[in-house]
């Protein structure tokens, strides 16, 4: 079964995180600002996003704030302090999308580490489930974990305060660009550890620690970003920009929704070139500007939604804008994953915030939008428009919907903004031209199979580790996400990689290789249509196993055998404990009401050694997400052992 911890979505490229990215202010000087020492600075724009979940409307926490340490230590730089309240960020819709905090200040210099404190008081972080979560989730859609039974791993005096170290210094320098990515992995096994016993509610260990890491960004100016929600300060002289305060809706939401305001500041320009859609939601009209000229008396003092793009130099232009009196009027609009899509009666279901999904009409005026924000020109034209292109969207695609009237009974959808097309599943058929993912989840009728085609070899797509570009498909492993495979080799080594099974010899379905891409719309030999620029293949999850064979060390780590009740076969899970590439592994003891998650580095004597005594035991209780291997092995990479209580599931 694969929910609770869901999978990871594009190690690499994206955003899953906290991102931190250093950049100009967007304004028209060409001074570089001042630091608090009266120092030129470099202006550090600081965003947080997150991955998916199937099985988690919300995922709620508070950011109370961030600083940056210098190399070779110092006072740290504080660059983030949250406001009054502090706005609980709800990671499960950042999946793959930067949220904006707002900008700030930093002295030029060179910064090795980033030191997050994230609330950790009762009821500081929530969890709500989803309104479909996969088949064998414990909770009941829509149940809201109580706080009773959610334990924050690492909590001291109402706190958790995580430091992780950069794979690359981070160095500002006055008045210039930079970017750093700190990022919370939502789908990280070890972020959210359920233990169910064998009577009673299951207790659920959040762990930030681990799953919170340094990612480099390769190109700024292709950071998707979420819809940011402000109040207009101030049209510049110019009209070329426009200045919001930055505003966050409550979470978890109230009715009407209400804006949590802060006194971060952003400058948001016009796009002179394609010009900006401006809906006025209170009139139910729209217009294209390249400039704030026609709105500038009457702008200030709204709220906006704003879908934005970053220009290289860090500017923000604003793809569209939505502006309205109220601030429910410009939130309401339904942001969520894609929970069913129904082509007989043009219905698109999208989970809200609530985890309810809520249905919105598809007429034909119904513009949709891919965001490609490298692209200028494509991020601001529809690639489709009326009800034909629902056959083209599936369940787990992550969309923003702007409805026609937000006061009506039944939305109609004015534009679908498709910021993330997700596919994934069991991969078959893998072959030189495409490869299909298998999709089942708990609603037989969201099923998919879905082929994708490889983007042509000539379609640009990032670069490697190396800084050189890469064009055509590139896929890696989650187990070694800094390998990326890509080149003349990369379509024949990827069928190969997915030709690996693992049966325990029972009636449960083998395992099969998983994988997920996020796919682009089109590239530069076929306009449309979905294609597949990358895959990830992804730890599969086996079922809470014990150990049926025990520890034996080898040159690599070490293996064991585990076995499942009613299983004929014990099937071999490798261990490795070479360093940057080691099976991850955690000791999860329950002991009364207490569940305790502690990592193991096995990459240390120290550490194997506790891990082969412990693994050593026969009919210990183990969970492993590995990649199955052509053998009929499975090359774990995360590993949970369990003491004290055992789990019953």
């Amino acid at each position: 079964m694969r929910y609770q911890w869901g999978r990871l979505i594009q190690w690499v490229f994206m955003s899953v995180a906290l991102l931190m990215l250093a950049s100009c202010s967007g304004g028209n000087s060409n001074t570089p600002p001042k630091g608090g020492n009266g120092s030129p600075s470099g202006n550090l724009s600081l965003m947080v996003g997150d991955d998916a979940s199937e099985d988690w409307a919300i995922v709620g926490v508070e950011v109370l704030s961030i600083s940056l340490v210098p190399q070779g230590g110092g006072t740290p730089v504080a660059v983030y302090t949250a406001p009054t309240p502090a706005p609980m960020i709800n990671l499960v819709q950042l999946d793959q999308l930067a949220e904006i905090l707002g900008n700030v200040q930093v002295s030029p210099g060179t910064y090795t580490q980033a030191t997050i404190s994230i609330s950790a008081n009762s009821g500081d972080v929530v969890l709500r489930v989803s309104a479909d979560p996969e088949p064998g989730f414990p909770l009941a859609a829509g149940t809201t974990v109580p706080s009773s039974q959610i334990q924050i791993q690492g909590a001291k005096n109402g706190t958790a305060s995580v430091t992780v170290n950069f794979v690359t210094p981070l160095v500002v320098t006055a008045g210039q660009s930079n970017a750093l990515e700190l990022e919370f992995d939502l789908a990280h096994p070890a972020f959210i550890v359920e233990h169910m016993p064998a009577s009673g509610a299951p207790f659920w260990a959040v762990n930030f620690k681990g799953p919170l890491r340094h990612h480099f960004i390769p190109v700024l100016a292709a950071a998707l970003l979420r819809h940011m929600y402000g109040t207009v300060t101030a049209v510049s002289s110019d009209n070329t920009s426009m200045t919001i305060t930055k505003d966050f809706p409550v979470e978890p939401p109230t009715t009407p929704e209400t804006a949590i305001t802060t006194s971060q500041s952003l400058t948001i320009l016009a796009d002179a070139t394609n010009g900006t859609i401006l809906y006025d939601v209170d009139e139910e009209t729209s217009s294209v500007i390249k400039d704030f000229s026609s709105v500038s008396s009457s702008l200030p003092g709204k709220y906006v939604r704003v879908a934005a793009r970053f220009q290289p130099d860090g500017s923000l232009v604003a793809v569209r804008i939505w502006e309205s009196s109220s601030f429910n009027s410009v939130w309401v609009s339904p942001e969520g994953h894609v929970l069913q899509v129904n082509t007989s009666t043009n219905v698109l279901t999208v989970q809200n915030e609530d985890g309810a999904g809520v249905p919105v009409s598809v007429d034909a005026n119904t513009e949709f939008f891919f965001r490609t924000p490298a692209n200028a020109l494509a991020d601001a034209t529809p690639i489709a428009t009326g009800t034909g292109f629902l056959a083209n969207i599936v369940r787990g695609f992550k969309v923003h919907v702007s409805v026609v009237d937000p006061l009506a009974s039944q939305f109609v959808a004015q534009t679908v903004d498709i910021e993330v097309a997700k596919y994934d599943g069991n991969i078959s058929s893998p072959n030189d031209t495409d490869f299909t993912y298998t999709r089942a989840f708990a609603t037989a009728s969201d099923d998919y199979t879905m082929t994708l085609p490889y983007v042509s070899a000539d379609t640009p797509n990032g670069k490697d580790g190396n800084g050189n570009s890469i064009s055509g498909f590139k896929w890696w492993d989650f187990t070694y996400p800094t390998v990326v495979d890509s080149g003349t080799n990369a379509i024949s080594d990827f069928v190969t990689a997915t030709d690996g099974s693992v049966s325990f010899g029972n009636s449960l379905p083998a395992l099969m290789p998983w994988g997920v891409s996020y796919a682009w719309w089109g590239d530069q030999d076929n306009p449309s249509g979905w294609r597949a620029p990358w895959a990830v293949l992804l730890p599969t999850p086996m079922p809470l196993a014990t150990v049926a064979t025990a520890w034996a060390a080898n040159a690599n780590g070490g293996s064991i055998g585990v076995g499942i009740p009613n299983g004929a076969n014990t099937v071999a899970v490798n261990l490795i404990s070479t360093a940057d590439s080691a099976t991850l592994v955690y000791q999860v003891d329950r002991t009364g009401q207490i569940v305790t998650v502690t990592p193991q580095d096995i990459t240390t004597s120290q550490g194997l050694s506790t891990i082969s005594a412990a693994l050593a035991v026969l009919s210990t209780p183990v969970k492993v997400f590995g990649v199955p291997q052509a053998d009929g092995t499975v090359r774990a990479y995360v590993l949970f052992y369990f003491t004290g209580t055992r789990p019953a599931s």
